[in-house]
């Protein structure tokens, strides 16, 4: 008896989780006096295999019959919750999914009233189609195409997605292999410096020498110049017609004063308002991969708690490893092998691994 009341009992809960089995098939059961007949009549109504119902059917014992009904119920039962909480947990996830879908559509016809949602499409295919179009390294690609597929999924008018956009703007917008035809003709060259300096023979000569070696080597691994000398004796203008003679692009970064690491590498993209370096914004005002790159009054350069501007510098003009340059802005690498760097400095006040990669050529005062 205590065991056909259970598997009344169970048979209630397996009813009401299995909605395909009728609701008055409960009180029909309860009816049933022969335990044999409700072994049998219960079992019949579970949703199990065949060749189950039928070793059922075989147990000639009642009380048997009745404990092989009750865990065949009881286990039916646990997949039946499981399915139930799966379904729950479905359901809840297109509720939410839903609303997403509902509210963004609210959200595009809001802007479409306003004028802005052809214009922000506008703009993302735009993006798209600049990053196809620009040669970027295999990690600046990857980088731009999840940065421009977080952008999609975002509010235009949120300010992440500002600072999205610049940054694709910055990665669009550099020079990725895009060279200029580097003039290796040494006469030409002596004919521009003898043109734009009068005297300064030696400085000149030195010059000469130092683009015969790099016109015979393919990368620019020598030293870099530095020009040494009093203000006023022509250090910019001498950076200026050596990028003349070679028809390189021309671009200058003063470092006077310049007592921040991140003026170099650039801030971070968490902080508001960050932006690269100076060498990258240098980079991408000259538009080219290629240009010769004047850092001026190296010997100006200061030190504070916020860093060392000079260490950072060390990456930057070590031919073995501005190949990949990291800007803290871009976080992807850029190489800066192709470009020529020359230095200036009014005295020798320069730190000394600075020094060991540069060539010093003196430039003396007109009172000398």
């Amino acid at each position: 008896q205590a065991l056909a009341r259970s598997v009344i009992g169970e048979f209630e809960n397996y009813v009401k989780l299995n909605k395909k089995v009728s609701p008055e098939v409960i009180g029909a059961v309860s009816q049933i006096e022969d335990y044999a007949k409700l072994a049998d009549t219960v079992a019949s109504h579970l949703a199990v295999k065949i060749p189950e119902k039928q070793e059922i059917l075989g147990i000639a014992s009642v009380s048997e019959r009745l404990e092989k009904v009750l865990g065949v119920m009881e286990s039916e039962i646990s997949v039946l919750q499981v399915e139930k909480r799966i379904r729950s947990r479905v359901k809840r996830q297109m509720e939410k999914t839903q609303r997403e879908y509902y509210l963004n559509e609210q959200m595009r016809a809001i802007q479409k009233e306003l004028g802005e949602g052809e214009d922000g499409k506008d703009e993302l295919a735009e993006l798209d189609e600049r990053i196809q179009k620009t040669k970027l390294s295999k990690e600046a690609r990857e980088k731009a195409t999840a940065e421009l597929k977080k952008l999609k999924q975002m509010s235009p008018m949120s300010a992440e997605a500002t600072v999205i956009r610049n940054y694709l703007d910055w990665i669009v917008g550099l020079p990725w292999k895009q060279r200029s035809r580097v003039k290796h003709d040494l006469k030409h060259a002596e004919e521009v410096l003898e043109t734009d300096h009068y005297g300064l023979e030696k400085v000149k000569e030195r010059i000469i020498e130092y683009l015969a070696v790099q016109s015979r080597a393919n990368k620019l691994k020598g030293p870099i110049l530095c020009l040494v000398g009093p203000p006023g004796v022509g250090k910019t203008s001498l950076g200026k017609s050596i990028a003349k003679a070679t028809g390189r692009e021309f671009v200058r970064m003063s470092l006077g004063g310049v007592r921040d690491e991140s003026e170099i590498r650039g801030h971070r993209r968490t902080y508001i308002g960050s932006m690269p370096g100076k060498v990258i914004q240098s980079m991408k005002k000259a538009k080219k991969s290629n240009p010769l790159f004047l850092l001026d009054e190296i010997d100006k350069m200061g030190m504070d708690f916020r860093g060392d501007p000079s260490s950072a510098l060390l990456e930057v003009l070590d031919p073995e490893q501005n190949a990949s340059f990291m800007d803290h802005y871009l976080e992807v690498e850029y190489d800066l092998s192709d470009v020529m760097f020359i230095t200036t400095a009014n005295t020798l006040n320069i730190p000394g691994p600075l020094m060991d990669r540069m060539e010093i050529i003196r430039i003396a005062g007109y009172t000398e």
